[in-house]
């Protein structure tokens, strides 16, 4: 399977100059995420949806994203959001830190199943008990395209779901109960799922699965409530 530095070469290339396309859905949103939260938004890119959030009241934001190139064109499209670049775990925040996370069309973007399993347990560590995680991804779709591609690269690399795009992406759609998986293991219980048909990043349509889950453990004093 293609390397994490071949992975995030592409994001420092290619990929920082694509639009990004997986839209919030703020009536889903809206019910467990209150205004005053502090949310980490993993995997910002140009931080689009950071922006957006900012958009919507939310004043205490963070976006943070592996690619240098991709933060440096958030910092130049949105020049007032707090948007930083940082590669490895543990991220420079102390447990518990934060209200809620958003974890949008990231996974799909990591192949493997460490790097994938690392990022959410981050996740686990960062948000508060009581506070939320709203990750949305694309699942496994069935039409025979996507089977016959995921078939071609499971040869190849073992996993099921990863395939590769003509301009040198690398992607991984999952089956959902691996995602559900990931959220329980890493202290969340989910609370909501919500599917839908999005854009992908080159023109196409495809099926999403969001989860509301809500990090287990007695809040702390101060916290904001989700």
């Amino acid at each position: 399977m293609t390397s994490p530095q071949d992975l995030l070469a592409f994001w420092e290339t290619t990929g920082s100059a694509k639009t990004f396309t997986h839209p919030l859905d703020t009536e889903l949103l809206d019910g467990y995420l209150p205004r005053t939260a502090r949310v980490l938004d993993y995997g910002c890119g140009y931080g689009r949806l950071t922006a957006e959030l900012a958009g919507l009241g939310y004043r205490s934001l963070l976006g943070v994203d592996v690619s240098a190139a991709l933060i440096e064109r958030g910092r130049r499209e949105h020049p007032g959001l707090d948007l930083m670049r940082w590669v490895d775990f543990p991220l420079p925040f102390d447990d518990a830190e934060f209200d809620a996370a958003l974890l949008f069309a990231v996974l799909t973007c990591v192949p493997q199943d460490a790097a994938q399993s690392a990022i959410v347990a981050e996740l686990g560590r960062l948000v508060r008990p009581g506070g939320v995680l709203y990750l949305s991804d694309v699942p496994l779709q069935y039409d025979a395209y996507h089977k016959e591609r995921y078939g071609r690269w499971r040869e190849e690399c073992g996993i099921y779901g990863v395939f590769t795009t003509p301009d040198g992406g690398v992607f991984r759609h999952h089956a959902p109960e691996r995602l559900r998986g990931l959220v329980r293991e890493a202290g969340f219980s989910v609370l909501r799922e919500r599917v839908g048909s999005v854009a992908t990043l080159n023109g196409h349509t495809a099926k999403r699965l969001q989860i509301i889950a809500r990090r287990e453990g007695r809040p702390g004093p101060g916290a904001a409530p989700a």
